[in-house]
């Protein structure tokens, strides 16, 4: 799930000089003003028609410096470098697979209320050819968006200015491998003084902690879902310039017997695992959701993931109190949940784990200091959505919105009786969160309840953030 704000709908709009086909979200923005560079679009389009063209080039700059190799004979170079060349043409093949692969992925199911009659299925590769080069525009694209391309890595070099950082500019990317998600941050600043701009931010639910609550160990197929994700992300950190990608894996690896045979996977990437730990998740977590925050102190920042939960109290100062608790919307409905809906009995199950928690959490924090609840994370931000009845998800609405108490309990009760399919047909819910918003949206209800908060500030900053910033500022 990549970015996409109601400015950016404005953006590409002017950029592509007409209204999108598709429905989209933006994987890469140019330096300085963070303008989008590179869109994924919907495999389908509105009506349901195929749409073969995952990643397309909107940045009216860059359009132009490709548009000049094409009308220079780019393309009919390339393919006559392919008729000669066998490794190169075996090369091309696989771009062309694995860019097909990852946007029919994505249409495994169609829009929600569309009608698709087979066999209108997205077709071809890269441009929407099977062989050869049809579309550099669309190579580039790729290449930017972390795809494997060696058409679309040469047509970079060719055009270099147009995608490189400005002068002076630093830029670092971040990793969070969480237990449910994996999300990349990346940011470009002048200085470290300078306010950063945001030039990717993207998510995947990957369930890397599956069943490791349970077996205490990672699968490798869940592994190699993670692995596959960490590696495009990185790719595309890389071509967006990146010095530094920055991996760090929180609970569900800290927890695994074998999370060393996580972090030699990650490494054959040519990347370094950090694995976190709790009370550093605490820190960074803390230092992102109350960067530049102009409410009353003490802060009580919540975050739930999916193998754990965060509950840091701290003002401008810093951290003062922190715990982090085996609690997390993964590891409870792996426990709790076997019936879809869930059953009242699981409800109460899911209240009965979470009030257990917070009878600890409470004799750790002094949480009924605070005068600002902070939540942050996946759960939060999609149980707002609903709240705020987004028709998609934005975070310019979201990003240090109020949630009430009384709203948060309300989406629960609805999600609570809704079946997965129609829990995953809200516009806000990213694929694969549908599985366990329940029980994160329990966690979050009980503890606002439980603590006496009517209400909470939604933040979309948090431990990516902290990760990101930490990394900039370092350089």
């Amino acid at each position: 799930m990549g970015e996409l704000r109601a400015r950016d709908i404005r953006a590409v709009r002017e950029q592509l000089g007409r209204e999108p086909t598709t429905d989209f979200s933006v994987v890469a923005r140019c330096a300085p003003d963070g303008h989008p560079l590179v869109i994924r679009n919907a495999p389908f389009d509105a009506e349901g028609k195929p749409f073969p063209t995952r990643f397309w080039l909107t940045c009216p700059d860059a359009v132009k410096a490709v548009s000049r190799l094409e009308a220079a004979g780019e393309i009919a170079r390339w393919n006559e470098r392919l008729e000669r060349d066998a490794d190169l043409r075996s090369l091309v093949s696989i771009a062309h697979s694995a860019y097909a692969a990852e946007r029919d992925l994505d249409g495994a199911g169609t829009p929600p209320g569309t009608i698709v009659a087979p066999p209108a299925v997205p077709f071809g590769g890269v441009g929407g050819t099977r062989v050869g080069v049809k579309c550099l525009h669309a190579h580039y694209a790729n290449h930017l968006a972390g795809g494997f391309d060696p058409v679309g890595a040469a047509v970079a070099e060719q055009v270099g200015a147009y995608h490189a950082l400005p002068a002076g500019w630093t830029c670092v990317a971040a990793v969070d491998q969480g237990t449910n998600s994996t999300r990349l941050l990346v940011l470009g600043a002048a200085s470290a003084e300078a306010a950063p701009t945001e030039l990717a931010r993207d998510m995947v639910i990957t369930r890397l902690g599956q069943d490791v609550d349970a077996s205490g160990r990672l699968t490798d197929a869940a592994m190699r879902r993670a692995a596959v994700t960490i590696a495009r992300f990185g790719k595309r950190a890389r071509a967006l310039g990146a010095s530094r990608v920055r991996v760090a894996a929180t609970s569900a690896v800290r927890d695994a017997a074998n999370r060393d045979d996580f972090a030699r996977e990650i490494a054959a990437l040519g990347l370094d695992l950090e694995v976190l730990s709790g009370e550093e998740e605490a820190h960074l977590t803390f230092a992102g959701a109350t960067a530049g925050l102009d409410a009353p102190a003490p802060f009580l920042v919540l975050d739930i993931g999916g193998g754990s939960t965060e509950f840091v109290l701290g003002d401008a100062d810093g951290v003062r109190h922190a715990i982090s608790t085996q609690m997390g919307s993964v590891r409870l409905t792996e426990r709790c949940v076997r019936h879809d809906p869930v059953t009242d009995a699981e409800l109460e199950a899911l209240r009965a784990e979470v009030h257990a928690v917070l009878d600890v959490v409470e004799r750790s924090v002094p949480v009924r200091a605070a005068r600002t609840l902070v939540a942050v994370a996946g759960t939060t931000t999609t149980v707002q959505g609903i709240a705020l009845g987004l028709p998609r998800y934005d975070p310019d609405l979201i990003h240090r919105s109020t949630l009430a108490t009384d709203d948060a309990r309300a989406v629960l009760a609805r999600l609570a009786r809704e079946p997965r399919e129609d829990r995953a047909a809200h516009p806000v819910m990213p694929r694969g969160r549908e599985e366990v918003i329940v029980a994160g949206a329990v966690i979050l209800v009980e503890t606002m309840a439980r603590f006496g908060f009517r209400e909470a500030l939604v933040s979309e900053a948090d431990i990516l953030d902290g990760l990101a910033v930490g990394a900039l500022r370092l350089r």
